[in-house]
């Protein structure tokens, strides 16, 4: 008889490096799976792919052994391997952080493809190129000028609104200032009264 899954989690791990600490064991720990067993089996599994982050998903079964399959690192972290990046663009596409070749965008969407929702490799590829869009990298000949460009409209926009705001807030300032100044009258002339009606 086959052996019932009760429950499938989704870890993303960096390869060979699984602990029992968390996330893993907080994860793992009330499922009852054996912690030390789990890191064993991943990092021998993910030794070849040495400073990646692996996603896996795990099976646990109602007798709480396990089986867990490891997919392909995520796009974003692909991209800012690839451009060397750290961390992608706050701003999306109107701020370019880095660009990469049409070749490491080739090899990402080559690597990708398994888990991708394409049945070929230009398919792959525009996938990946619109993730690599919302991260702020362009891809040289593809569309680098593009967001060149983008980036560009965005920036003149960004000063445009900087110096709204900052007209906005001086008229706030002096707005302020003109009502503090009629207040100051205010009391100014109640004083005068009582000082005529004595």
């Amino acid at each position: 008889m086959a052996k019932e899954v009760v429950k499938r989690i989704k870890l993303q791990l960096e390869a060979g490096k699984a602990t029992p600490a968390p996330p893993v064991g907080t994860v793992l720990g009330p499922a009852g799976v054996n912690l030390q067993d789990f890191c064993s089996k991943f990092n021998d599994a993910t030794r070849d792919k040495m400073g990646d982050v692996v996603p896996c998903e795990i099976s646990i079964y109602d007798d709480r052994s396990f089986d867990f399959v490891l997919k392909t690192p995520p796009a974003a972290f692909l991209i800012k391997k690839a451009a060397k990046l750290q961390k992608a663009s706050s701003k999306g596409a109107n701020e370019i952080v880095a660009t990469i070749s049409k070749e490491d965008l080739r090899k990402i969407a080559e690597t990708k493809l398994p888990d991708l929702n394409a049945y070929d490799i230009d398919s792959a590829m525009k996938i990946i190129e619109g993730t690599a869009r919302n991260m702020g990298v362009a891809i040289k000949g593809v569309n680098d000028a593009e967001l060149a460009e983008q980036a560009a409209e965005a920036k003149a926009e960004e000063i445009e609104r900087a110096k709204r705001d900052a007209e906005l807030a001086e008229m706030e300032a002096e707005a302020k200032e003109e009502s503090n100044a009629s207040e100051v009258e205010v009391i100014g002339s109640k004083d005068n009264e009582e000082t005529e009606e004595n």
